[in-house]
């Protein structure tokens, strides 16, 4: 499996089966959208900075809501969630997916605004393998309740997203805010080729992803 980022919420997971796109970009944020083929899209909530399925070639399977699907011996489970921690009275709804492919699951928590997750949202996110977490606080969770939530789910890879970067227009906090509280180094690198076996002897490391 190799794991690349385009920004903000999106990523580009390219298994042997199939390729996934998390949350596209509209060129309206400032940074490139992405312009690849795709077989699954997962959409987390329809805002602009995360619902730009138009630029995806291939006419790609999407799914933007809660619910169980299966394709390409992929496995994705849609968990309903708050934008915001007034239960969506400020923002709406989320959904969290699970991905299960190659024996790895991936947890994209989109843009998650609760304080923690609920015992009903944990049972579904078991043994999670690598986590996707925003940190930019101000329309999400920020670093110390990226922590939090971190310890609640227990991953052993946690890959932060949707936080300031050069370009992009959208006012959220740099990623400095998170690593300060997550207290552990982290791993800079272009992309992540992993394999199940890669994470059975792994302690939680951190990985910020370079843009691709």
């Amino acid at each position: 499996m190799k794991i690349t980022w385009y920004g903000h919420s999106c990523f580009k997971v390219v298994t042997k089966n199939a390729i996934i796109i998390t949350d596209p970009f509209s060129k309206d944020i400032g940074l490139k959208p992405p312009r690849c083929e795709a077989d699954i899209v997962t959409v987390s909530h329809d805002h602009y900075d995360h619902n730009n399925t138009s630029t995806l070639r291939k006419s790609p399977f999407v799914i933007n809501g809660p619910g169980e699907y299966e394709l390409k011996e992929i496995s994705i489970l849609g968990i309903k969630s708050f934008h915001d921690a007034e239960q969506g009275k400020k923002r709406g709804l989320n959904t969290i997916f699970l991905i299960e492919a190659e024996d790895i699951k991936i947890c994209h928590l989109g843009d998650l605004g609760q304080k923690e997750l609920t015992d009903k949202q944990l049972e579904k996110l078991s043994r999670v393998d690598i986590l996707m977490i925003p940190v930019g606080g101000i329309y999400t969770i920020d670093g110390e309740k990226a922590r939090a939530i971190i310890n609640q789910i227990e991953p052993k890879i946690v890959i932060p997203m949707h936080y300031k970067i050069p370009k992009l227009n959208i006012k959220l906090h740099k990623v400095d805010n998170f690593l300060k509280e997550i207290g552990v180094k982290e791993e800079i690198i272009d992309q992540l080729m992993i394999k199940k076996k890669d994470l059975l002897k792994e302690e939680m490391k951190v990985i910020v992803m370079k843009i691709l």
